[in-house]
């Protein structure tokens, strides 16, 4: 492995992670907003994780000090991640994905948190998702849990991307590095989650300071993958978990089966035989869980899918969601702006 630095700040409060692989389209803009966060306590470890694009002679003409590049063979995120861990000397942990994007005050306002609340070992924010070209899609992922937390997660992943979390480095120590045998790329973030809100609270700012880049690609068709990793994930939280709480884990496991359903809906060489067999199950499972907005969501998604296609299903969420921040505009009603970099 070798590594490329410059002279650097000493003891940084934060340690900030970026995996790379083949990223240089986006990478610059990554770290720039990264640079331009108003809190500065900070180190970069970029971790290039084999690739064949111009990232070593591009890190060669980075002039800040506090940015370091760890170049190895391509192993994973998962591995990349902890690469960058066992290598940062920060107290506080941050991680971004080498296309996502952070808003100004994501670090200062996660840093308070963990300042303020030794009970808390990992806060995360809201998201917003752009396209390729970094055009705000119209949607968000909110979520309102904060505190105690593991229950909730074991239906749902409120953390919601890889670029969201700031987490204390004692956490890590207490639980582990990231699970490199998940056969799912981003299952290992949820693993990692699960693991942590066994012992620590988690706390929560309620905007989105984190823009995901949502790629045409990222919805991937390997649901197979998917649900063999949260098959995975879900014996692991539930194996140490208190008896008093093992009675949640069919409802995880409805809930597990519907996100592989949708995953299963919106990969057209599977499309809706796929996802009917994996709602059946999720049901077998969870009986419960077709009272929900989540099911009721994935029936109507179903349906639409079933009359007129994949690709016409896609075009009307997004115009859904672009109206709907019209409305919001409009009308101020939880309306949260938009800012491109």
């Amino acid at each position: 492995m070798n590594s490329l630095s410059t002279a650097q700040t000493a003891d940084p409060k934060v340690s900030v992670l970026v995996p790379a692989y083949n990223a240089m389209e986006y990478l610059p803009e990554t770290i720039s907003s990264i640079l331009n966060q108003t809190y500065q306590d900070f180190e970069i470890i970029i971790v290039d994780d084999g690739s064949s694009d111009n990232i070593k002679d591009w890190a060669k003409q980075l002039s800040d000090s506090r940015i370091r590049l760890i170049s190895q063979s391509n192993q994973g995120l998962a591995n990349a991640r902890n690469t960058g861990l066992a290598n940062a000397k920060g107290t506080y942990i941050a991680f971004i994905d080498a296309d996502d994007i952070w808003r100004p005050r994501k670090l200062e306002k996660q840093v308070g948190i963990l300042d303020e609340y030794p009970e808390v070992g990992l806060v995360y924010t809201w998201v917003a998702l752009i396209d390729e070209n970094g055009v705000f899609q119209g949607k968000f992922r909110k979520n309102h849990v904060h505190g105690d937390v593991w229950i909730k997660l074991t239906t749902h992943n409120v953390v919601e991307c890889g670029s969201v979390a700031l987490v204390r480095r004692e956490c890590f120590d207490k639980v582990g590095m990231f699970d490199e045998a998940l056969p799912f790329s981003c299952s290992e973030d949820w693993d990692m989650w699960l693991r942590i809100a066994a012992h620590y609270n988690f706390g929560l700012v309620r905007e989105p300071l984190v823009y995901y880049r949502n790629h045409s690609n990222n919805l991937s068709s390997n649901w197979r993958a998917m649900e063999e990793s949260f098959q995975i994930v879900l014996e692991k939280a539930f194996e140490s978990a208190p008896e008093s709480l093992r009675f949640y884990k069919n409802k995880s496991f409805g809930f597990a089966k519907l996100r592989v359903a949708w995953k299963a809906l919106q990969s057209p060489n599977d499309a809706c035989e796929t996802a009917i067999g994996l709602e059946e199950e999720a049901v077998s499972y969870y009986p419960g869980i077709r009272y929900t907005q989540e099911y009721f969501r994935f029936k109507t998604a179903l349906f639409f899918v079933n009359l007129f296609g994949l690709q016409a299903y896609n075009k009307c969420r997004q115009f859904t969601y672009r109206l709907k921040d019209v409305i919001s505009k409009l009308f101020n009603v939880g309306h949260i702006s938009f800012q491109k970099f």
